[in-house]
This record gives C-alpha cells, sequence and structure tokens, in this order.
C-alpha cells in the first residue's frame, strides 16, 4: 500500500465519539501511531484506561473501519476480539477498574492480515481474535503499565503477520478517504462516475475491502460531520443553521439530516446540543 503523506498522524478530532468531553473527563483516552511499515494500513492504535468510583457507559458513532481490540476488567483474564464495521451506536458501560488496546485500521487496512476472507465478513460481529488473526497474545498488550511497551507489543504482533501488500485494498483505502474529505460528493453515482466505473463495481469493492456499501460510508461521514458541529463550543452566535449544513452535507431537506442524526445518536441534533451545554 502507499505510504501515508507526510505529516500524517493519529486524529486529534472527536469525530464519533458521544459527548466527547464527559469521555475525557471519566477516562484517559490517548491516540498513538503505529510503527512506519504499518501505517499504510492503520489510522492508529487507541487506549483507554479508567478506574471509575459509578459505572459509565461510553457512546461511539462507529467509523468504516475494522478494530482489533485487548481488553482486561478487574480482574478478569485479557482477550481480544476482532470488531468489524459497526452499523449502529456502539454503547459500553464501564466500571471499576479496566484498560483497552484498539488497533483502529483504516478502512480498507484490515483485508491485508486476513485476506482469506471479504472485510464484510466481521460487519455487524464481534469475534474472538484467534480466530482470525495467529499469535494474539491479549496479556502481552493490556500487561504493562508503561504505554510504550504496549504499543511496542502491538507492533510486534502486527508486524508479525507480515500484511501483503493488496492495490484493491490501497484503492478502497484512497476511495474511502475521498469520500471524507471531499463533502461535494453526496451519492454513490458521483464516485462511481469520479472514479470511471460502475457503482456496481464501487459496491463489490466496497464489500470485499471495507465492510460496508459506499452509500453507507457517506451517510456515516455526514453525520460524523454534524455531530462534530452540534458537539461544538457553545459560544452566543454559534448554534449551526441545521438547514444549511443539511443543505452542505447534500441532505434534501433539514429533515432528513434530524431524521438520520436522531436515529443514529438517539436525540435529535438540538436536543444533544442543548445537552453539551
Amino acid at each position: 500500500m502507499a505510504e501515508p503523506q507526510a505529516g500524517d498522524g493519529p486524529r486529534s478530532d472527536t469525530r464519533g465519539i458521544v459527548d466527547a468531553r464527559e469521555l475525557f473527563a471519566r477516562v484517559r483516552f490517548r491516540r498513538r501511531e503505529a510503527a512506519p511499515p504499518l501505517r499504510p494500513y492503520l489510522e492508529h492504535y487507541w487506549l483507554i484506561d479508567w478506574d471509575l468510583a459509578e459505572p459509565y457507559a461510553s457512546h461511539v458513532v462507529p467509523h468504516p473501519c475494522v478494530n482489533v481490540v485487548f481488553q482486561r476488567y478487574g480482574d478478569e483474564a485479557p482477550w481480544g476480539e476482532v470488531a468489524g464495521v459497526g452499523r449502529e451506536l456502539f454503547t459500553k458501560k464501564l466500571e471499576g477498574r479496566g484498560r483497552v488496546c484498539g488497533v483502529q485500521f483504516r478502512p480498507g487496512g484490515f483485508r491485508p492480515f486476513a485476506p482469506q476472507w471479504p472485510v464484510s465478513q466481521w460487519t455487524g460481529r464481534r469475534v474472538p481474535v484467534d480466530d482470525v488473526l495467529t499469535d494474539a497474545d491479549a496479556d502481552a498488550v493490556v500487561a504493562p503499565d508503561e504505554e510504550d511497551a504496549r504499543v511496542a507489543a502491538l507492533d510486534a504482533f502486527l508486524l508479525g503477520l507480515r500484511p501483503a501488500a493488496d492495490p484493491q485494498a490501497e484503492r478502497a483505502t484512497a476511495l474511502v478517504e475521498r469520500v471524507r474529505r471531499d463533502r461535494t460528493i453526496r451519492r454513490v453515482g458521483q464516485l462511481a462516475a469520479l472514479e470511471d466505473v460502475s457503482a456496481r463495481t464501487l459496491q463489490r469493492l466496497f464489500a470485499a475491502y471495507v465492510g460496508v456499501g459506499p452509500k453507507w460510508v457517506v451517510l456515516r461521514y455526514r453525520i460524523h460531520e454534524a455531530l462534530e458541529r452540534a458537539e461544538a463550543e457553545g459560544r452566543p452566535g454559534s448554534e449551526p443553521d441545521w438547514a444549511t449544513l443539511a443543505a452542505e452535507l447534500g441532505y434534501s431537506d433539514q429533515a432528513h439530516l434530524v431524521r438520520d442524526f436522531t436515529a443514529t445518536v438517539g436525540v435529535p441534533p438540538t436536543a444533544y446540543r442543548a445537552q453539551q451545554r
């Protein structure tokens, strides 16, 4: 796969995290870069530690990415799983003490690590990591108290899998990134025309390498954008113009945006923004 562009690194935005400020107040959340040979395949590692006096439920609107997650809760033995692209709001109850070390792959980036299956095989599923990848040692990843040691263990595990370069995986990654960056792409037909391929060809590529269709990716990035706008700090005159935003994101009208946002996040965007205040 092509090398990531200079200046790339762990994202600093909060897109997809519902009520990010509350999450960061409850847990230690960090993103870390992978070893250079892995960066074309991975967005980043994400590390969470918590020690809570009372339970807390975190909520995430998933990205079109596969994650590999190693975790330990209290005194339980550590374990790992492959988490396919989640179609619904993901909710996780955290309590007591615990630790999670996650790998977020780039869209298209997981297939080279498990080339025998289409990525759609995992969509909406969470399966034991040993069912998909070899030589996973959850204890080696989550046991060290030193953060650098956890990152080094993740690097060693993934490098040991020796992912094979796959031009189709690279293409899928580039296409999803184009959708993410270019908000003028609002329909699958537009993307197909830009790539000079049929919509059916795009759908097959996305199923095999991303796990969800291109239409789903377009819609999900719309919701991420709307969620980030709703998360913006409340300042006089800073209330988003939802009708204008709906038009910018390609919705037919504000009501369509409100329906999608409510179905995904659970409350309308104005109510969600009021909660943040």
